[in-house]
């Protein structure tokens, strides 16, 4: 069998202060000698916590410091306390990425306990695994780590790591996962993500702005919409687009009034 030749490159340490309100960005060249690649790390945001096991978020600017284009690098970053044990890691995956080119990544990792440390390496010919992605319904858009990886049904080329998965499909609440691919994960297997519809009716306004609730009355000029409790009006040009929630309409019985003879 085949081996897949592995090489480790520099470790690069950084550490990690308690008060990550304040904290700068953390801003990595690799190589140092002569980049290639700025990483630049937004604050950790902790987004929630389980068992003693907490999940944090970090948005990661990659910058492409060459002429050439980078079709794939990924980085194994470590969490470590302030003993130096490792208590969480996280793959940070970038593809496709053009001359001189910037791509934002939502970078997700789970750490036991708050880490102190992290350490980032970097693989080339790392193991990947083909997973398939399958939507109920199917046609999705699919994001993976933050990056477009086509529309579901769709076979994706996983590295070993945690990955964050996220599929988005009009009329349909979007849903997303985590998903922690090992190094004997078989090939073959899928992963199905079912898409629950919306309960309310849609509205998206020109400056970006979406609005859940129920369409209560539309005219030429203006249209309102029920939010929490609270009727808001918007100009017709302010709205981009209307997606209306189709309701059961419960037909209440006519009311029948007897017949009144002629008075006697």
């Amino acid at each position: 069998m085949k081996r897949l030749a592995i090489v480790a490159l520099p470790v690069f340490l950084f550490v990690l202060s308690a008060s990550a309100k304040t904290d700068p960005p953390i801003i990595m060249l690799w190589p140092p000698e002569q980049p290639t690649l700025k990483l630049t790390f937004d604050k950790f945001r902790q987004q929630g916590s389980y068992a003693g096991q907490s999940t944090y978020v970090s948005d990661v600017t990659v910058e492409n410091l060459t002429e050439k284009q980078i079709p794939r690098a990924a980085f194994l970053i470590y969490f470590l306390d302030r003993n130096k044990v490792r208590i969480g890691q996280g793959t940070l995956t970038v593809v496709d990425l053009e001359p001189r080119q910037s791509a934002k990544i939502q970078f997700q990792f789970n750490s036991i306990g708050l880490p102190a440390s992290l350490t980032i390496s970097v693989r080339s010919g790392e193991k990947t695994i083909p997973l398939k992605i399958i939507s109920v319904p199917p046609g999705a858009a699919l994001k993976v780590d933050g990056m477009d990886s086509g529309i579901t049904p769709v076979l994706v080329r996983f590295s070993v790591g945690s990955h964050q998965l996220e599929v988005k499909k009009e009329g349909y609440a979007p849903g997303s996962t985590p998903l922690e691919v090992t190094a004997d994960e078989l090939p073959g297997g899928s992963i199905t993500i079912e898409l629950g519809g919306l309960s309310r009716d849609t509205v998206e306004l020109r400056d970006g702005t979406v609005l859940l609730g129920d369409v209560i009355s539309m005219t030429m000029l203006e249209v309102v919409v029920r939010v929490d409790g609270k009727d808001q009006k918007y100009l017709r040009n302010q709205i981009r687009k209307i997606m209306l929630v189709e309701r059961e309409v419960q037909q209440q019985p006519a009311i029948v009034q007897p017949a009144t003879g002629p008075n006697k």
